[in-house]
């Protein structure tokens, strides 16, 4: 055939101009073309100049970006260009098709104008990076020819009477209207930029997050095309691979996405609301939500309406494909006309032709998952941009809480946590589902007019059964939420169990008695896994309704359809139908759960919005000047985020926040009040006042102390002086002090409710450091706490911490005072935290400091140091205001001014010498306490060992930091190791592998039966379902060959019956098979949906039957681990296996376990019902396999960073509300509001920045793998169509093959995300693995239980010989030879200095420590040969830290519930207990609550000495158990267990000497050795001895 670009029919001259040039069509075509080269001559040179210079500068840096005007509609433009381009070729080479030659001119214009309009977005887009303008002239100009040239065209056809019923016609007005448009966009941009005919053009800079190089969240800031695919998210991803994504690496947030911008926006929207006439009105948060962001969630849904609408292309495609597959191409010329020498067709003959069918489908999927994914990205946006604003209202209206409404539980910290916690995540999940609330009703409407259309009323008996299934899905998915509450409960309850015995496990160990409490843990944990049971129950129901109902739909429609009309469908209508049901299924099962959020997310609001409408303070300043700056920034400009002030980008004007003022000396003292109350009358918001008539001055410069008894309102006097508490009268005047002003009074009303108090005070107090009487720390190194946000000064620091004498405390901190304390750090005990505290208050450059009570938990040579050091010295020198609340009325004598308080008002004010000469009566009572607080001593000397003891479990917890680091650090120091390599594939090979062993491990742990069903069920399941639609593409196909005799005409029949009632012949044989087609369908659907009960239920009792043996296992492994195990594992470590590993373990790895096989196996399916029905499709096959290998290599390790940094970001952001709330009214008084604000907006920032990363991550890899299953479904069509041509098969099967294809875009993402969540849920797995490795003691021994002698040990005699102890095979010996021999019943004492090896030798006893040298022979037996059980439940022991349990006293006396009451009384009656125990309601019965809290920690020790009793041993260590008693309590008890002994052997290490100076034989050690081993009488003669100097010391 020759070519010719006018083509050569015989019958006319092609290139003939007789009737005028214009009216040659040909020629008006080649007119065409002169715009499109023109563009291509002059751009190309254009764009390899730019891009050869810009290869010198490698890539522009983003800090030129910017979008001229019009930006998105020009990209909107362009590509409905190129769609109306690639129509007009379609049609072009379709019409040629019906010419005699080839007429060129058809389709090669059409070609060029594809090129030209693709070179001229690429043109555009590099000119707009560079930001060089001019050169747009080239564009403009183009767009002017081209607008001219196609109207040249259409005027044409106009002449000729060629009309909208032709296609051609239709689209060269679209083409002209477009060029028209596009022009328009271009003048625009002259119009603004005046780039050209314009003196002055507009300088324009590119936004401001970019030129601050901190921003990598491009999304808003790059063009419409990589917006769209996430092109600009592949640096990201792909680097993830060689080095893991870090907090630096995601940068900041675009100004406009932070939590300030958004709370500003949705603060307007919330005050705005609150008119003048009803202030009091409770605004509204749904319709705040709204005002602020209701725009995007409209735009997501248009988007999401696009989607849904494009989504019905495809089963009509396909119906359209296997229509006219067997269709004999149409006749030339029946419908199509000739004009112009051309033929010219109508719309619907184009549709009819195959392969633009095939075409139009890869394309409308292209677009449907491209506005889908958009519309997904920005609901989650500004879901996000929501949780930011909200956690930043909430924070704001924590720091103006009333503290009454804290204290008086109105809002418990754990309601606070709660809302940070949950609701907003609720709330956010609403934004993100809300679209669905409206898409899905408007889905589920036009699936089933379609399928209506499609198969008449059968199909809507199909969709009935979809919808009334429905009701039922959604009771599943309430009962789960109602299961899930249910576990959680039980979880909470396994884990304090869990945290008990962890937390007293020496005590367990060495009364042989975790077994008891193993049981109980275990017992719960049955509970648990009842209500597990339930919950996979039900999850697998849910699954299951999802796989079964479009099974029974279908079914039920050809059922239908069989009795009704008596024919099956054909094909066309069949696998329409089949693809329609699978898009109806989706909408409904979602529903359920979007409906259930829609329920949370009300129930949320209703929650905040009570919490933003409980009581404030009143404090004015909050009114004043410190947050307005900020507030009338943002009000100026409505939305408008640009007007913030940008100087300084991260601080803004949160508020104006400055260090408090360097205190100026005065050179004289004019004003010698600093804060002054007058007839006060203050109140916890009851209306009864705490505080009454108050009336007292703080002398400035001065140490003003305030005593009382406990609770008659000292700490209430400091907080109503700050402004805490209720003012029911009178007023607290501030000094000015550096400018000596007046004070000038203001009225405020003090609250909203309270109109009867008038607040009088002055508008500015100034900062004050107050140390609270519980202490609060924030998690942070020590230095952070102790600096709190003041320039670092070395000197004051130094003197701070020698003040408060806390630098032995540092140097035991593995890290010095750069260590981490607080919530997650280490725990310190309580006098460390309250030195902390006070070194916070003094560090401070306040003129006022108050302290509460900072004696309180200090023994009383620091209280000394502290009262000589620090008040003293370092705060008087400085001539700072103290007030001091304190207890100990030695320090009075130091006093300047004294406030006595009695019953909530003031007994006394003046100084110490004024008091003794007026009131006499009370300066006697002082005496008299003090004489007695001197004296005595009692507690001084007890709290005295506090603080050593403090210090030596401080240094318990750390000796063995190193070896702990080794276990610790496992993981990080692989991938160190393997950084270090040069070669990067290492790295980049062990991240991306998927962990089968641990995979493995888990399978194994479910048990080989189940893992074996599961995997059977699995693939026998899928079997049925390709059977069950292979069955009725036979059935349908069978249908149309056996009615091919019918004629064409039947196909344009809307049912088959009229085509076959045409032709009564055919009738009975066709009835026939028809029902025996029908009964292996009905047979099969029905095995299809059994199978898919039991795959559903297979996988989630595979789950839990894996859960319910690692949790076991994991349990004894730990609780028979030996003692050292713990020391050197952190406690938050094993609690963690215990939690959080557990919980995802038992919840999420069976769902991500199912949906991963589950769609594996559909692609699977999928991928080999179309290579069978198409073997070409096979060799496509290989180039989109490699394709979807990368992807998911590099999504699955950028997912996983990506998660790892949204967890560890979350944390400290609940932390920071948690520790504001617990320390408001320190914040408040050191008027450090805003810094608090600044850090709780960085820490917001940051989490959402993670987590906005994730989301981008997931739609970069979801927008990939969707265009990979539309290239599926595009070469699955041409290779149907292709083969087809050679005859291959029949149409039946090629719609099989088509329907399954659109399956596969669906699940291709799943697949990937599947696999990356697994792979992140398993290392939970892999972590509790690497517990179940430890070791456990040797519970054996080599005797056996009943060789041992029932009463063994009776006489208590005890030998030891060459005894050798370490705790660890890789440490020193702790105890070095030692020998000693004990009588029976002697009493033994053993002293020396901390870590000599005291208590070393207690815990050998019970072998507990590894013995590897020596013995000890206890009446004739060597211990180490007992089994454990065995020696430890015959010897007892009293531990120097108290351990009780929560349960009952008789529970935490003999859990084994073997002894008799009146053994427990007698065992109380020795320990001093018996009368407070018989005061208690229930007696023995009595409630302990968790930790033995409710019991002082005096009598927590009774209670440990009264359980040694209860076993009646003939040995009896004692480990320092008498440390937390007081002297008297003591001394009884000495005598206690000298009688009730007397004829038991007890060993008692002492840490003070004069309790053992009775002893029968006092043994001194040193270093693990023995230094002196005699009598105490003889070993005090030696005057240099170790004993007698530790006796001097003593006295």
């Amino acid at each position: 055939m020759a070519l010719s670009f006018c083509g050569s029919d015989n019958s006319t001259n092609s290139y003939s101009v007789n009737a005028g040039v214009l009216n040659n069509g040909c020629f008006v075509d080649a007119l065409n073309l002169v715009p499109h080269v023109f563009l291509l001559f002059i751009t190309f040179p254009i764009l390899f100049i730019g891009w050869g210079s810009q290869s010198s500068k490698v890539q522009i840096h983003h800090n030129t970006w910017l979008h001229f005007p019009g930006h998105n509609m020009r990209w909107i433009l362009t590509f409905s260009l190129l769609f109306v381009h690639v129509c007009e070729f379609a049609e072009g080479i379709v019409s040629n098709k019906g010419m005699q030659t080839n007429h060129l001119h058809l389709f090669i214009p059409a070609f060029m104008g594809f090129i030209a309009a693709t070179t001229s977005v690429v043109y555009y887009h590099n000119i707009e990076t560079s930001n060089f303008p001019k050169l747009l002239l080239v564009l403009f100009i183009y767009w002017v020819l081209a607008f001219i040239t196609k109207s040249i065209k259409l005027w044409k056809f106009a002449e000729y009477h060629v009309g909208p019923q032709h296609l051609r016609f239709c689209i060269t007005a679209l083409l002209v209207l477009l060029y028209g448009l596009l022009m328009a966009v271009e003048i625009n941009v002259i119009r603004v930029r005046k780039y050209v005919f314009f003196a002055n053009p507009q300088k324009v800079k590119p936004p401001e997050d970019l030129q601050d190089l901190g921003v990598r969240f491009l999304q808003p800031f790059v063009n419409l095309l990589s917006k769209a695919t996430y092109w600009w998210m592949n640096p990201l991803i792909i680097g993830a691979h060689k080095r893991p994504i870090e907090l630096k690496k995601i940068g900041k947030l675009p100004i406009a996405m932070r939590a300030l911008t958004n709370y500003l926006r949705l603060k307007d929207a919330y005050e705005d609301q609150r008119t003048a006439e009803d202030p009091n009105r409770a605004p509204s948060i749904w319709r705040s939500m709204y005002r602020a962001f209701g725009r995007p969630i409209l735009l997501s849904s248009t988007l999401r309406y696009l989607a849904d609408l494009l989504s019905f292309a495809g089963p009509l495609c396909i119906s359209g494909i296997v229509k006219y597959l067997n269709k004999t191409t149409p006749p030339n010329n029946i419908k199509g006309e000739i004009y112009l020498g051309v033929y010219f067709m109508s719309t619907t003959e184009l549709l009819q032709n195959t392969s633009v069918l095939a075409v139009l489908l890869f394309l409308a999927l292209v677009l449907q998952r491209t506005f889908l994914q958009a519309s997904y990205y920005v609901t989650i946006e500004t879901g996000i941009n929501l949780r930011g604003a909200l956690l930043a209202m909430i924070y704001n209206k924590i720091l103006r809480l009333s503290t009454s409404n804290m204290s008086m539980g109105e809002m418990t910290l754990g309601q606070i946590n709660n809302l940070v916690a949950i609701e907003t995540n609720q709330l956010m999940w609403f934004l993100f589902l809300c679209p669905n609330l409206w898409a899905m009703p408007v889905q589920i409407v036009m699936g089933v007019i379609l399928l209506y259309y499609l198969l008449g009323c059968s199909a809507l008996v199909g969709a009935s059964v979809i919808v009334l299934l429905a009701p039922v899905q959604y009771r599943i998915a309430t009962k789960l939420a109602d299961t899930q509450k249910s576990t959680l409960e039980h979880s909470t309850d396994r884990l304090k169990k869990t945290t008990e015995i962890l937390k007293g496990i020496k005590l367990l160990k060495l009364y042989a008695w975790e077994n008891i409490f193993c049981d109980s843990v275990e017992d719960t944990r049955g509970k648990e896994l009842k209500s597990l049971k339930t919950f996979a129950f039900y999850t697998s129901m849910s699954i299951f309704m999802n796989a079964a109902i479009p099974i029974a739909a279908v079914l039920a429609t050809f059922v239908v359809r069989h009795f009704f009309a008596e024919t099956g469908p054909n094909p066309s209508e069949a696998f329409a139908a089949l693809a329609l049901f699978h898009i109806l299924v989706t909408p409904l099962f979602l529903l359920s759960t979007v409906v259930r959020f829609a329920v949370k997310a009300l129930v949320s609001v209703q929650k905040l919005s009570e919490f933003l409408q409980s009581d404030e303070i009143g404090d004015d300043s909050w009114r004043n000047g410190d947050t307005s700056v900020s507030m009338e920034a943002g009000k100026k400009h409505l939305g408008v985020t640009k007007a913030i002030n940008r100087k300084q980008p991260m601080r803004y004007q949160m508020d104006n926040y400055d260090q408090p003022t360097r205190r100026q000396m005065r050179p004289t003292e004019t004003e010698d009040v600093a804060v002054k109350v007058s007839n006060g009358f203050f109140t916890w918001g009851s209306n009864l006042s705490t505080l009454s008539d108050i009336n007292i001055c703080i002398p400035t410069g001065q140490l003003t102390m305030i005593v009382g008894q406990v609770g008659c309102g000292k700490s209430s006097l400091l907080l109503a002086m700050l402004g805490e508490m209720q003012t029911l009268g009178g007023s607290v005047y501030w000094s000015k002090l550096p400018d000596n002003e007046t004070v000038h009074e203001g009225n405020i009303s003090w609250s909203e409710t309270e109109e009867s108090g008038e607040d009088i005070r002055s508008k500015n107090r100034y900062s004050v450091a107050y140390a609270t009487q519980k202490s609060w720390l924030l998690n942070a190194t020590v230095e952070e706490n102790i600096t709190f946000g003041s320039p670092f000064n070395k000197q004051r620091y130094k003197t701070v911490i020698d003040a408060c004498s806390l630098q032995p405390d540092i140097d035991l901190l593995p890290f010095g005072d750069q260590t981490e304390i607080g919530e997650r750090g280490i725990n310190l005990s309580g006098g460390q935290r309250q030195r902390i505290c006070v070194a916070r208050a003094l560090y401070q450059n306040t003129n006022i400091v108050f302290l509460d009570d900072p004696f309180s938990a200090l023994d009383i040579h620091l209280s000394d140091h502290l009262m000589q050091e620090g008040i003293l010295k370092f705060l008087q020198d400085d001539k700072r205001t103290v007030v001091l609340v304190t207890h100990k009325l030695q320090y009075l004598i130091h006093a300047d001014w004294i406030i006595a308080m009695k019953d909530g008002s003031v007994l006394r004010e003046g100084t110490l010498k004024d008091i003794q000469t007026h009131d006499i009566e009370l300066y006697d009572h002082w005496k008299t306490l003090m004489n007695r607080q001197d004296h005595g001593l009692e507690k001084d000397v007890q709290q005295d060992s506090q603080t050593t003891l403090e210090r030596k479990t401080l240094r318990r917890a750390f000796y063995s930091r190193e070896a702990k680091n080794q276990i610790d650090d496992e993981d990080e120091e692989e991938e160190e190791e393997e950084e270090d390599d040069d070669n990067m594939s290492t790295t980049t090979n062990r991240r991306s592998k998927i962990p089968w062993r641990v995979c493995w491990c888990y399978m194994s742990s479910g048990g080989f039966f189940m893992a074996f069903l599961m995997v059977s069920s699995k693939l026998l399941k899928h079997s049925v379902i390709v059977a069950i639609d292979y069955w009725l593409a036979i059935w349908t196909s069978a249908k149309t060959n056996q009615s091919v005799g019918a004629g064409p005409d039947m196909f344009n029949g809307s049912s088959l019956a009229d085509g076959i009632g045409g032709n009564s012949t055919l009738g009975t044989p066709q009835a026939e098979d028809d029902s025996y087609y029908l009964r292996v369908f009905i047979i099969l659907c029905a095995a299809g949906i059994t199978l898919c009960l039991i795959t559903s239920l297979t996988v989630e009792f595979l789950g839990l039957s894996a859960a319910t043996n690692l949790h076991h296992n994991l349990l004894n492994k730990i609780i028979h681990a030996p003692i050292r195990f713990f020391d050197i594992t952190p406690l938050g470590q094993i609690l963690n296996r215990f939690s959080a590993d557990t919980n995802i373990i038992d919840q999420h790895i069976p769902p991500t376990l199912e949906s991963l096989t589950r769609s594996t196996l559909l692609c699977l399916s999928a991928i080999g019902v179309i290579s069978s029905i198409t073997p070409a499709f096979l060799i496509a096959l290989v180039p989109l396999a490699v394709a979807f290998y990368f992807i998911q290599k590099y999504f699955r390790v950028a997912s996983k960073d990506l998660q790892d940094l949204d967890d560890s970001t979350q944390l400290p952001l609940l932390c920071h509300f948690s520790e504001t709330a617990e320390g408001l009214t320190t914040i408040r008084a050191f008027r450090h509001e805003a810094r608090f604000k600044q850090r709780m907006l960085e820490l917001t920032d940051t989490n959402n920045t993670a987590y906005l990363f994730l989301s981008a991550a997931n739609r970069w890899l979801e927008v990939r793998t969707d265009y990979l299953g539309a290239v599926i479904v595009l070469t699955a069509a041409g290779a149907a169509i292709w083969s087809l041509r050679y005859g291959l098969h029949s149409g039946g099967l090629v719609g099989l093959g088509l329907t399954y294809a659109l399956t596969v875009t669906n699940y291709l993402n799943w697949v990937v995300r599947n696999l990356a969540d697994l792979e992140v849920q398993m290392a939970a797995v892999k972590k509790v693995n690497s517990f179940l490795g430890t070791e456990s003691e040797n519970y054996e021994g080599s005797m056996d239980a009943s060789q041992v002698p029932e009463n063994w040990p009776q006489n208590g005699e005890i030998k030891i010989q060459e005894l050798c102890v370490r705790y660890d095979p890789m440490l020193k010996p702790v105890l070095k030879h030692v020998n000693m021999f004990i009588e029976p019943g002697q009493k033994v004492g053993i002293c020396g200095r901390t870590g000599s090896g005291k208590s070393s030798l207690s815990l050998a006893f019970f072998n507990m420590v590894d013995i590897f040298e020596g013995k000890i022979v206890i009446d004739g037996i060597d211990i180490c040969k007992l089994p454990l059980q065995t020696l430890r439940s015959r010897l007892s022991i009293i531990l120097q830290d108290p351990v009780l349990f929560s349960g009952s006293i008789r529970f935490n006396l003999d859990p084994e519930r073997t002894c008799t009451d009146d053994r427990l009384w007698e065992a109380l009656e020795i320990a001093q207990l018996k009368n407070m125990v018989k005061a208690l309601p229930g007696g023995l019965d009595a409630v302990v609550t968790e930790g033995g809290e409710n019991f002082s920690v005096g009598q927590r020790q009774l209670f440990c000495l009264a359980r040694a009793f209860v076993r009646k041993s003939s040995i009896l260590i004692m480990d320092e158990a008498t440390a937390s008693i007081d002297m008297a309590t003591e001394n009884i008890l000495q005598k206690v267990v000298m009688t009730a002994f007397a004829d038991r052997t007890v060993v008692t290490i002492a840490h003070r000497v004069h309790t053992i100076l009775t002893a029968d034989l006092v043994i001194v050690m040193k270093r693990g050795n023995i230094l002196e081993y005699d009598k105490p009488e003889t070993l005090l003669e030696q005057e240099d001895g170790m004993f007698a100097s530790f006796v001097r010391a003593d006295m």
